[in-house]
Parts: C-alpha cells; sequence; structure tokens
C-alpha cells in the first residue's frame, strides 16, 4: 500500500474519523492537502489529536482557506488559484519509505477543486487507492452507488468501503451492488478518542 485516498459518498460522513482510524491502524502519515472552513479548525489537528502511534506524521494543509465551502468557493472568495500540480508534487514529497500516506479529501468525489478539476482528479493524477466512506441516511443508496460507479468508469482504484455509525443491511445491499469489498465499520461513539480510534479494526488486503 502507497498511498490512500479517503473519499465520502458526500460531505459529512465521517471522512476525518475514518481517516484517523485508517491511519493509526496502518501506522500511516495524513495529509489534507485542501482545507477549508478554518474558523471551524482543521481536520489535520482532528486526526492529531486522535492518533496515538510514534510513527505517524499529519502534514501541514497545502492549501488553506477560511470559508466553509467547497474548495472552489472558497478559494474565489479569497482570490487563490486552486492548483492540482502543486498537490501531486507535495504527495510526493510527504510519502513515506515505509509506510502508507492517508490523503483525505474534501466532500465527495466530484467536489471542485477549482473551475476545471475535481477530486476524481487528483486522485487520478496522484495514483491512489481509493477507500469509500459511507453514512447509511435516506438517499445514501444512490449516493453510495453514484460514486462507486463513477470512480469504477474513470479507472480509479478502489480498496473497497467503510462505513459509519449504526449498522444496516443496507451496507450489504451497497457491497454487493457496487462489487467492491467491505473494509470495515467504525460504530457510533458517545467518546471519540485515542482510545476508540486505536480499537478499530479493518480487513485491508
Amino acid at each position: 500500500m502507497d498511498k490512500l485516498f479517503i473519499t465520502g459518498i458526500g460531505t459529512g460522513v465521517g471522512k476525518t474519523v475514518t481517516a484517523a482510524c485508517v491511519t493509526q491502524a496502518l501506522q500511516a502519515d495524513y495529509w489534507k492537502p485542501v482545507q477549508t472552513g478554518l474558523l471551524e479548525g482543521t481536520d489535520r489537528d482532528t486526526v492529531r489529536s486522535l492518533v496515538s502511534n510514534d510513527f505517524t506524521v499529519c502534514h501541514p494543509e497545502l492549501y488553506r482557506l477560511k470559508e466553509p465551502a467547497s474548495p472552489h468557493l472558497a478559494a474565489r472568495m479569497e482570490d487563490v488559484k486552486i492548483e492540482l500540480r502543486p498537490i501531486i508534487d507535495q504527495a510526493k514529497v510527504y510519502q513515506p519509505v515505509l509506510r502508507p500516506l492517508v490523503i483525505e479529501g474534501a466532500g465527495g468525489i466530484m467536489v471542485p477543486l477549482n473551475e476545471d478539476q475535481f477530486m476524481l482528479d487528483m486522485v487520478l493524477e496522484i495514483q491512489a487507492q481509493v477507500i469509500i466512506v459511507a453514512q447509511l441516511y435516506l438517499g445514501s443508496i444512490n449516493h453510495a452507488l453514484l460514486t462507486a460507479e463513477l470512480l469504477r468508469q474513470k479507472g480509479a482504484p478502489v480498496l473497497g468501503w467503510i462505513f459509519n455509525g449504526p449498522e444496516h443491511s443496507n451496507a450489504a445491499d451497497i457491497v454487493r451492488w457496487s462489487g467492491y469489498p467491505l473494509l470495515g465499520h467504525i460504530p457510533f461513539t458517545a467518546k471519540l478518542d485515542k482510545a476508540f480510534v486505536k480499537a478499530q479494526k479493518f480487513n485491508f488486503r
């Protein structure tokens, strides 16, 4: 395993918690290239507070934007141009020799980075294996299968699914219909801390 890209079927489905759990499980490094909503705190700070191994490095964001909006809109509001090439180059710099680099996207796979490129373009250019994060809510099957189908059509290497929250039979259906394997399930917890993150196990091949 080299680079892993954490994407979601939408916003607020648990990507950052999943990224922390995967980072801890693999003793990987962590990086979120584009962070919006700085006034609400950063996902890097969250992951750093939850990981407890002695190896993980949480790298600084390349683009830091104040507005809690999609990257292209937040950048437009601050007169910033998000470019894909610096992200690709920085990923090579941050890639550890002996462990994976977990890269967290913003929102879903078709969230725009700029006027012409999307998170999907980042995945394809970086050549990262994709972990799709999902929660089960009304409409989630549609969102999940659309995400999976687009990744398949574009030839992105998908490692599989991680589900967050209460277990539901819809998860098994999504796995079966998509053809991508189940990597794990992160249950709901009222106490999100290092011990909880460390306890999560995944079926990585």
